[in-house]
């Protein structure tokens, strides 16, 4: 069963087509590759799919139980609380924030407890609050972060930052999760032991994931499938053995020249 159904998504800025007639559909627990030459309307497509940027035109359904929710003209935060988070190309920390404090805000959106509970710190504070303390710490834990969470998130290396997004992310309890690009700026050792931890979230967590992402090692590794967008279009899609033979997608990336050389 398709869980994300995009139709004839079209986005432009001024006079630039950044996404073109984009449409594609993941099933239920997938991991899914999204890839293309920078420039390629990635990025902007996951703010279209998030809430950030709202279509000209086309349509985006997130089918959970067999009800499908119409996401175009949502808000980022009615999106998030609908199923759907991310992680972004350029860090978005809360920095000036611990690392639990920064999990924990992500959590508040199931939170039980209203505005008279927590100005009077009524026990369903309290209780609520201790709950909300203990799942940031194990969802910490998959990261080896739970030692660090009363430092300032502007403080931990660039790698754990990234950590943290993930983790943030995950904290809002997604049934998807889309990741853009999470390997940027790791080292070879960090980017083979992010792939196994995004392969064992996606089972453990039993989420669908979306993903961008340049290192084409860690698309091949985990994607089952992978949609390839250029100039704002999508040109291929298919298992990470059809794509890395499909002449289009060669063309695409080194261009008409390169491939006749």
């Amino acid at each position: 069963m398709s869980i994300l159904k995009v139709e004839r998504l079209t986005k432009s800025f001024g006079g630039l087509t950044a996404v073109s007639n984009v449409g594609f559909e993941i099933k239920d627990g997938e991991l899914v590759g999204l890839i293309g030459p920078n420039g390629a309307g990635k990025t902007t497509l996951f703010n279209l799919l998030t809430g950030i940027y709202v279509p000209d035109t086309g349509s985006i359904s997130l089918c959970l139980d067999d009800n499908p929710i119409a996401l175009e003209g949502m808000n980022p935060h009615n999106i998030c609380k609908s199923g759907l988070a991310r992680t972004f190309q350029n860090i978005r920390l809360f920095k000036e924030l611990t690392v639990l404090e920064n999990v924990i805000i992500a959590m508040h959106k199931d939170v039980e407890y209203g505005l008279a509970s927590s100005f009077l710190h009524l026990p369903s504070h309290k209780k609520e609050e201790e709950k909300l303390l203990h799942r940031g710490i194990e969802l910490l834990k998959i990261f080896e972060l739970d030692n660090k969470k009363d430092e300032l998130a502007n403080n931990l290396p660039y790698g754990e930052q990234r950590h943290l997004e993930i983790v943030r992310a995950l904290a809002t309890n997604p049934s998807i999760l889309l990741l853009d690009e999470p390997a940027a700026g790791m080292n070879p050792a960090e980017t083979a032991r992010l792939t196994e931890i995004i392969r064992w979230i996606r089972d453990d967590f039993n989420l669908t994931v979306l993903l961008i992402e340049h290192d084409m090692s860690v698309v091949m590794n985990i994607c089952e499938r992978i949609y390839v967008l250029d100039y704002g279009m999508l040109i291929a899609q298919g298992t990470p053995d059809e794509i890395k033979t499909n002449k289009r997608v060669i063309e695409a990336y080194l261009g008409e020249e390169s491939t006749n050389a």
